[in-house]
């Protein structure tokens, strides 16, 4: 695999993006994109690197039980399908990643806005998230997220953030189990119209890297400072978006 660099940057995004609850599958598509690595393979990279970072973060965030599953499954099922619907839908190269720098720019704009905390004492005493509402919600992401292929927590939390939801925790939780079926969703998605000019050594490559930085992340994820890590976060997006624009706008 040429570009050796590559892996160490998929490493170090995957630990940082993996300490708030996200894959990283933005960062990875910019990443791919500054090299001029094949359109299909970039976005089939991103979706199962977000897989691989994600399911440990899931793992951990249900053992210390941070998912609320009555708010998840209304915000994930409608997103599920409309990811695949997203992903199969037809795009120039030009659309695609226009669409990818403004969500992304956006996204770090939300990352970055510091919001009200709420407790678990507050939370109890307000009414519940309206079902249709969470649906609507996950469906419309989901779709977005199918279309650019990445898992849709970039845009998915910090949404939550300003709606508040719940706490950064659980809202950390819900966007790891929301990109985790939606990169899923992906996937299958890309599969039906793959390509065979694929460097499969140099995707295998890119997994062993976001494995190695999403174990380490999703570990410290619950000791860091959350503001910190998203202002981070928001950083990385904001670069990307920028890095995304500037070479294909």
């Amino acid at each position: 695999m040429g570009h050796w660099e590559i892996f160490l940057f998929f490493l170090i995004i995957a630990f940082v993006y993996s300490s708030v609850g996200f894959g990283g599958g933005s960062s990875y598509l910019a990443v791919l994109a500054m090299y001029s690595l094949p359109y299909q393979e970039i976005r089939l990279t991103a979706l199962i690197c977000n897989v691989i970072v994600v399911v440990g973060g899931v793992y951990i965030y249900i053992k210390n039980k941070q998912v609320d599953w009555k708010k998840v499954i209304p915000i994930t099922l409608v997103s599920v399908p409309m990811a695949y619907l997203g992903a199969i839908l037809k795009i120039s190269l030009e659309t695609f990643f226009l669409i990818l720098g403004i969500t992304l720019i956006i996204a770090s704009i939300l990352l970055w806005i510091k919001t009200e905390t709420k407790n678990e004492e507050k939370l109890l005493q307000e009414s519940k998230s309206a079902v249709l509402g969470n649906s609507l919600l996950g469906g419309g992401i989901g779709f977005l997220s199918g279309l650019v292929g990445i898992g849709g927590g970039i845009f998915l939390s910090p949404l939550l953030n300003l709606m508040k939801w719940d706490t950064p925790r659980k809202i950390a939780a819900t966007s790891s189990v929301f990109i985790l079926v939606n990169s899923i969703s992906g996937i299958f998605g890309q599969l039906s119209k793959l390509s065979v000019d694929m460097d499969y050594f140099r995707i295998l490559s890119l997994c062993l890297a976001v494995f190695i930085g999403g174990q380490i992340g999703s570990r410290m994820s619950l000791k860091w400072n959350p503001l910190i890590i998203k202002r981070m976060t928001a950083i990385l997006v904001l670069v990307a978006g920028i890095n995304v624009l500037i070479k294909y706008w």
